[in-house]
């Protein structure tokens, strides 16, 4: 008589999910937090004159973190598969701001909004320098893998897409506040309408911080679709290039 075979061993019942992400990335993310705010002070009030350096450094830290936390070059929008969708995507945002400025440099109700005090005196020299050099390695490159690359990936990673996107969009709005506190002052067109005083600074100040968490979404939702940094980055640097290249040829 044939033995019978033992029976299975019962399958352990499955782990409910904490609903915590991982510690790798809450460890990680936390010291990208730190260091935006340290970045932050360094660039609008300790190093003053060392942007291209400072943004370099933490551009590298940044990057340093993330690969520390599991990130690959495809979670941060630096992959090669999505390069051709996001360059193509880039190419027409830089011509759809060209072609924005454009018509408000010609519309005479609109041609103020161009003046900036920040740039009165400069030389063609100097705003070249400025559109090619400072905006795309100063601003854009530390800034779009700070918030587009690096910490949205994180926050997505153990929270989802939406939360990474509402994040990285307050986060890229607070960002904006020390160096908006002359902005009233800078724009004659703000400070016109919003005057010069305490209250005024503080209104221009909060409309800063509100139009860039808004289009900190705009970027991550170009980030999401086209699954590269390029198309944040073209309008992040069309945006800021392209204004100073108007400024200077209307003034």
């Amino acid at each position: 008589m044939a033995t019978p075979s033992p029976a299975p061993a019962p399958k352990p019942a499955p782990r409910e999910p904490s609903g915590r992400p991982p510690r790798k990335p809450r460890l990680a993310l936390l010291a990208v937090l730190v260091a935006l705010v340290l970045i932050n002070l360094a660039n609008n009030r300790w190093l003053h004159g060392w942007g291209l350096a400072t943004a370099c450094a933490a551009t590298a830290l940044l990057l340093g973190i993330a690969r520390l936390a599991g990130c690959d070059a495809a979670d941060l929008g630096l992959g090669r598969a999505a390069l051709p969708r996001g360059a193509a995507w880039a190419g027409a945002l830089i011509a759809l701001v060209a072609l924005v400025y454009l018509a408000g440099a010609l519309l005479p109700m609109t041609r103020s909004l161009f003046d900036d005090q920040r740039n009165a005196g400069l030389g063609l020299g100097a705003v070249l320098l400025r559109a090619l050099v400072y905006v795309p390695i100063g601003t854009v490159m530390l800034e779009e893998v700070a918030f587009r690359g690096v910490l949205y990936a994180l926050v997505r990673r153990g929270w989802g897409g939406r939360w990474a996107t509402a994040v990285s969009s307050l986060l890229f709005g607070l960002w904006h506040i020390l160096p908006s506190l002359d902005l009233a002052s800078d724009k004659p067109a703000l400070g016109s309408v919003f005057g010069d005083s305490l209250a005024g600074r503080v209104v221009v100040d909060l409309g800063a911080v509100l139009f860039t968490a808004l289009a900190g979404a705009l970027f991550c939702e170009l980030r999401r679709r086209s699954g590269s940094l390029l198309p944040p980055a073209a309008l992040h640097w069309s945006t800021n290039a392209l204004g100073y290249l108007a400024g200077y040829l209307l003034r």
